[in-house]
């Protein structure tokens, strides 16, 4: 068991001589960190706050992807305990924290409290849900909003806005810009 911890210890201490990619990372904030925070992940990210790009498990309080990066994005994913904040460039994975923010491309489920994306790809489960542009996806919460819909959108919850449908007027495809428990766009 010993000489496998040893093993085990230095090849995590090998990939941190690479500089262009490692499958480990231990940090307290990006700047305090066993690697550069421009150095990609391809594997797990352990820490208080976490930012590097590539495709991980990241496990921190705050978690943070940068460019185009994917895997999961939580504090402790085996018991599915949220982070406090998670936020990425582009994403495609899962973000599980009380706030969940992408910037741009967003592909996969957000669960959180409050769900942020760009363009959406996936589900947004939360209490506040939004997306600037919704390509194909759903919306779970007590307020979901979409700015528009590129192909379909379905919203769940007690207040749902897609901006840029009409009152009723290209009902079944579209039900309407705001209404109470459902709304939705299809065909577009």
């Amino acid at each position: 068991m010993k000489k496998l911890a040893i093993v085990l210890t230095g090849c995590v201490l090998a990939a941190g001589s690479f500089a262009e990619e490692a499958g480990f990372q231990f940090s307290l904030v990006p700047d305090i960190a066993l690697q550069d925070r421009d150095t990609t992940i391809k594997g797990v990210s352990l820490g208080v706050w976490n930012e590097n790009p590539g495709t991980q498990w990241q496990i921190g309080l705050v978690n943070g992807g940068v460019e185009d990066s994917a895997g999961l994005q939580s504090f402790i994913p085996f018991l599915f305990f949220p982070a406090i904040f998670n936020y990425a460039d582009s994403y495609t994975g899962a973000q599980l924290g009380i706030v969940n923010w992408t910037s741009e491309e967003f592909t996969g489920a957000q669960l959180g409290f409050v769900n942020g994306a760009g363009d959406l790809t996936g589900l947004q489960w939360g209490a506040v849900n939004y997306s600037q542009n919704m390509t194909a996806g759903v919306q779970l919460g007590w307020i979901n909003y979409t700015e528009t819909v590129t192909e379909w959108a379905l919203q769940l919850g007690f207040v749902n806005i897609i901006a840029d449908n009409n009152w009723f007027t290209d009902f079944p495809a579209d039900l309407a810009k705001g209404f109470v428990f459902v709304n939705w766009s299809f065909g577009r």
